[in-house]
């Protein structure tokens, strides 16, 4: 059981503060001979897999490594092209690594806004008045809990299903960024949080 990320975000959709410690699970590593037999694509500055799943690597995973040198977006550690150093055979048998691409800045702040929308069109859509909006979101990997203080200040945490005490850990979020945040006189409202 484990909390993997912990978002706060302002009453304009803005992210304030974020924090992961999520450790992706699904890693693989394969060592392949040329031609390599997945289809590989740019998207978004990485390389992701686009056809081809076996031995754990699924689309939309990304290299992650090659020869064990970690991968910066769709540069090699030596700075050359992902895509080009997979597509020359002298580089073969070649040892890559797959997995769950880690959000950029951009992305985060993009899911923020996002689930700012989604928080007001849930609480005009219920069909209770009143409606608070959303509170929590459940799916088989994780939940997503939701708690918005009287100022729309949001923090959302992301936790393993099976985690008990997130209400109390999201008023304990909330204190913390009372004692520490608002009570600073230099911390502008609304602003992100260093």
């Amino acid at each position: 059981m484990a909390i993997f990320s912990v978002y706060v975000v302002n009453k304009a959709g803005g992210l304030i503060y974020h924090l992961d410690s999520y450790a992706p699970r699904a890693e693989a590593e394969k060592t392949f001979s040329y031609p390599l037999d997945l289809l590989l694509k740019l998207h978004d500055e990485r390389v992701l897999v686009a056809f081809g799943q076996r031995d754990g690597i699924r689309v939309g995973h990304a290299v992650l490594a090659i020869n064990g040198k970690d991968v910066n977006g769709k540069y090699t550690a030596d700075g050359k092209e992902v895509l080009e150093y997979l597509g020359n055979p002298a580089n073969y048998p070649v040892s890559v690594r797959f997995g769950r691409p880690r959000l950029t800045s951009n992305e985060k702040l993009m899911l923020a806004s996002m689930f700012h929308s989604l928080f007001a069109i849930g609480s005009q859509l219920s069909p209770e008045q009143g409606s608070s909006g959303i509170e929590m979101l459940e799916t088989d990997t994780f939940k997503l809990h939701c708690f918005q203080t009287l100022t729309g200040i949001k923090f959302v945490v992301l936790a393993d299903p099976r985690q008990a005490g997130i209400d109390s850990l999201l008023r304990k979020i909330y204190e913390i960024y009372s004692d520490f945040a608002l009570k600073n006189p230099f911390y502008s409202l609304e602003m992100p949080i260093r």
